[in-house]
């Protein structure tokens, strides 16, 4: 679109929404999953930055689509898992369908939790609080220092306070 053009909403989803939700379609193989982040996508446009500030339209619009389209697969991955090993338990314990709804639920919060601590941030705190390792074997695992695994735990537990706050 050249810099000319008229940069309001409807301008730029008109002129590239059916773009986008091919682009996605492409890239996720389901057109009703296209059609849903290519909405989701225009809906944070709308909420976002100031529209006379898009230089790229598409470049732009690709930015927030390709960051959507990566939770949600990540979503469906965290899902898949978890009812996969609900699915996996004898009958007596299986959870009944609202507590498995619950449990993905409460996965996809503490994966969001997690989501902007670093990578030995989150496998320390995974490791400690899901495998009950010690600092000492935490440190072994990660290749560090007891005390580093002390600093990571301690900025994984402050993320997740300030985000339990926000």
């Amino acid at each position: 679109m050249p810099p000319s053009a008229d940069l309001n909403f409807g301008n730029i989803y008109g002129t590239h929404h059916n773009w986008l939700q091919g682009w996605l379609r492409r890239r996720l193989g389901c057109a009703l999953d296209a059609a849903d982040l290519a909405h989701d996508t225009f809906l944070r446009v709308l909420a976002g930055r100031e529209l006379t500030d898009i230089r790229e339209p598409r470049a732009y619009l690709t930015t927030v689509a390709h960051g959507l389209m990566v939770n949600h697969l990540r979503r469906r991955d965290i899902e898949r898992a978890c009812l996969d090993a609900l699915a996996s338990l004898p009958e007596p314990l299986a959870p009944s369908p609202e507590a498995r709804a619950l449990a993905v639920e409460l996965l996809l919060e503490i994966d969001a939790m997690l989501d902007g601590l670093s990578r030995k941030a989150r496998t320390a705190f995974l490791l400690s609080q899901l495998e009950g390792l010690t600092y000492a074997e935490i440190a072994e695992q990660l290749g560090v220092s007891v005390s580093m695994v002390r600093k990571y735990m301690l900025q994984a537990i402050t993320h997740c306070l300030q985000i339990r706050q926000a």
